[in-house]
């Protein structure tokens, strides 16, 4: 016994077998929509055209998720302006287009003495892209290495 429900019908409950050729006679398929039901819910549908529909609604949802990229910049302690420039509208660039920045700072040697400079590149970069982004991450210290996230503005 199954519950069969379809187009331009009431849902009526009926021997499996009676619904089997119900949709055999309209030329349609019957499809298990709920098993858990008591009794399980079949509906007569063009199973292919179903199909379809379902697999172009994915594609749709797939389309409308956005996908977060983050993008990464290394900076140095002792940055010439020149470049701190070209680094920035690197950033502005990436934010714009709707991705995340990472800023990283790469003490090498005997560098790590100068960390002072290094968070204050990245706070003057961070303050320098507040109009496109909000920095997730404040500068942290991880080993040689002084990381910053900025998030891009909606």
């Amino acid at each position: 016994m199954v519950r069969v429900v379809g187009e331009g019908m009431e849902p009526t409950v009926m021997p499996t077998r009676n619904a089997l050729r119900l949709a055999y006679d309209q030329g349609l398929d019957l499809v298990e929509i709920s098993p858990n039901a008591n009794p399980p819910v079949c509906k007569i549908i063009d199973y292919q055209k179903f199909t379809y529909e379902l697999k172009k609604k994915q594609k749709e949802m797939k389309a409308k998720s956005t996908k977060i990229v983050v993008k990464e910049i290394r900076l140095s302690p002792q940055i010439d302006d020149h470049d701190f420039e070209f680094k920035l509208n690197h950033a502005i660039r990436f934010l714009k287009e709707g991705n995340k920045v990472k800023v990283e700072i790469l003490f090498k040697g005997r560098a790590i003495v100068y960390k002072e400079q290094g968070e204050t590149q990245m706070l003057k970069f961070a303050e320098a892209l507040l109009e496109y982004g909000k920095p997730e991450q404040m500068p942290k210290l991880e080993g040689k290495r002084m990381l910053m996230l900025i998030a891009p503005k909606k």
